[in-house]
C-alpha cells in the first residue's frame, strides 16, 4: 500500500489540491490527514469539504488543535491567532464545525499510527521537535503492539526518527524526494511537514509517502499556486502575515 501523509493545510486549497494530484502521480492508494485542516488560510470550507468527501471515500483524518480553535475560538482575542481562529470559525457552517469536533485525535490501522501532535497526550498538542519528545511520543505508542510507524505534524517541518540498536532515538534529516529504507523491524516517528503552510524559507508544499510493502518513506515538495493563496488571504481581509508568510516560506 502506497500511504500519502498530509497535515497541516490550513485552509490552503491551492496546496491541497497540489498535494493530492502529486500523490496520486506517484500512485498513492490511501489518504490520510493529520489535522489542522483548517487555521490562516481563506478558503476553510472549501477544504474542509474536499477532505469530507476523501473521508467518505476511506481516507483516515484525525483533529488538530487549529481544527479545535475553529470550533471553540477563544472568548477574547488577545493575539494574532485568535482572530484568525474566530474568523474560521465564522466561515464555517455547522455542520462543518460539527464534523471537525467528532474526529478523533489518534488512529491506527495496522502498523500505522496517525497524530497531530506528540501520541503522549495528545490533546495536550506538544510539539515533536528533538530526541526527547520524539521518545515520548513513540513510547505512548506502545499501546498500540503492532504500531512501527507513528507519523505526524504540527512542527510545520518534515524530520525522521528511528529507534537505534541501543534504543535510543536518532534523527534524520531527509532529501525531498529520497526514498528512505524503513524496515518493520525497528521503531519509526516522523514529522510530514506542512501541506500549507511551511516555515523553513521555501514556499513548496511538504507531505510525505510510506510505501508499506516496499518499507520505504519519502518525504516530498511540491510547487503550487502559493501567490494566489496568498492573494486570497488578503481579499478576505486576514492580517497580511498570514498572506507573506506563504509568500515567504516562513
Amino acid at each position: 500500500m502506497k500511504l500519502a501523509l498530509l497535515s497541516d493545510i490550513h485552509s490552503n486549497l491551492q496546496a491541497l489540491q497540489a498535494c493530492l494530484a502529486h500523490a496520486r502521480a506517484q500512485g498513492a492508494q490511501q489518504l490520510a490527514f493529520l489535522g489542522d485542516m483548517v487555521g490562516y488560510g481563506a478558503q476553510p470550507g472549501d477544504v474542509i469539504d474536499g477532505i469530507r468527501d476523501l473521508q467518505a471515500e476511506g481516507a483516515w483524518v484525525v483533529r488538530g488543535n487549529h481544527d479545535e480553535l475553529a470550533v471553540a475560538p477563544p472568548a477574547s482575542i488577545q493575539k494574532v491567532g485568535d482572530m484568525g481562529a474566530q474568523w474560521t470559525h465564522d466561515q464555517l457552517s455547522p455542520a462543518q464545525r460539527q464534523w471537525l469536533a467528532g474526529l478523533p485525535l489518534t488512529y491506527a490501522a495496522e502498523t500505522v499510527l496517525l497524530v497531530h501532535a506528540s501520541a503522549n497526550e495528545p490533546g495536550r498538542w506538544r510539539y515533536v521537535t528533538d530526541a526527547l519528545t520524539a521518545t515520548a511520543s513513540l513510547d505512548a505508542a506502545r499501546a498500540w503492539p503492532e504500531v512501527r510507524y507513528v507519523f505526524g505534524g504540527h512542527v510545520h517541518a518534515q524530520t525522521l526518527y528511528y529507534r537505534g540498536a541501543e534504543g535510543r532515538l536518532m534523527p534524520f534529516q531527509p532529501q525531498a524526494g529520497m526514498a528512505i529504507p524503513v524496515p518493520r523491524h525497528r521503531h519509526w516517528l516522523a514529522t510530514v511537514g506542512s501541506v500549507g503552510q511551511p516555515r523553513d524559507g521555501n514556499p513548496q508544499a511538504m507531505y510525505a509517502l510510506l510505501d508499506t510493502s516496499a518499507q520505504v518513506l519519502t518525504f516530498h515538495r511540491v510547487h503550487y499556486d502559493h501567490v494566489a493563496a496568498a492573494d486570497a488571504i488578503r481579499r478576505a481581509g486576514l492580517p497580511e502575515m498570514f498572506a507573506s508568510r506563504l509568500e515567504m516560506g516562513r
